[in-house]
């Protein structure tokens, strides 16, 4: 995967295509339904791993993301074998709600920007660590400088900022159950994580924080994103 021969990575676009097909036709199966869409937890995971999947490969010739690929490609299949054995449907018509198919959509995909940016932020801090324990010899040749991988970390949570601000605005405007007792906690850690991300691009810009000081958090912001979609639905019935 990390080699530079063009045949290698080849094989690694055609089955990495072929998979992300697949998975691409298990979500319109398991979520796309006669009845509504099933948005239970493990098939909004699911989902969200063929996105990240998509992004990745999409992106890992010109962006240098090869290194993370084994990443999204493992996450995909155990979340595809969780859902062999876990089954709790949770049916929606968001064909009766587009107001909330919007902020869903935005939602979605600041999710997958900011965990980009946390895949980013862990590339970054494993070269940071080769380089300070003397070992460059380490450090594949198909990985891009330090300073490019955080330019870029910085400019997905920009972008990711936009997104999470939309999502955040959708869902208090069109979700009116967003503060009820089973919802407040996903909407608190939702804006908690908003604030920790504006936090980094001030100290970034203001007082030029950088290396392990954004690494660490950026992968802050995407524990509390994760905790406010996941954890909350673990404790909650509904969406």
């Amino acid at each position: 995967m990390f080699s530079q021969k063009p045949t290698y990575r080849r094989w690694v676009w055609i089955s990495g295509g072929l998979a992300i097909v697949f998975h691409g036709l298990w979500v319109s199966q398991h979520m796309l339904l006669g009845n509504g869409q099933d948005l239970s937890i493990i098939n909004v995971a699911v989902l969200l791993c063929l996105l990240l999947s998509l992004s990745v490969t999409m992106g890992c010739s010109h962006f240098q993301m090869w290194i993370m690929l084994p990443v999204v490609y493992i996450a995909s299949v155990i979340t595809l074998l969780l859902s062999a054995f876990i089954s709790n449907p949770y049916i929606l018509h968001l064909g009766i709600y587009p107001q909330v198919m919007v902020h869903i959509g935005f939602a979605l995909v600041a999710f997958t920007v900011m965990m980009i940016a946390a895949l980013f932020a862990l590339q970054l801090g494993y070269l940071d660590h080769m380089l300070k324990s003397h070992r460059p010899h380490a450090i594949n040749v198909a990985m891009p400088p330090l300073i490019k991988i955080e330019n870029q970390l910085i400019g997905l949570i920009k972008i990711g900022m936009v997104l999470l601000t939309i999502s955040l605005a959708t869902g208090f405007i069109f979700l009116n159950h967003i503060f009820d007792n089973g919802q407040v906690h996903k909407a608190i850690l939702a804006v908690i994580a908003w604030f920790v991300y504006l936090f980094l691009l001030t100290g970034h810009y203001r007082w030029g924080w950088r290396g392990r000081t954004v690494g660490m958090l950026t992968l802050l912001g995407a524990v509390l994103l994760i905790l406010s979609y996941f954890g909350s639905r673990l404790f909650s019935s509904s969406y």
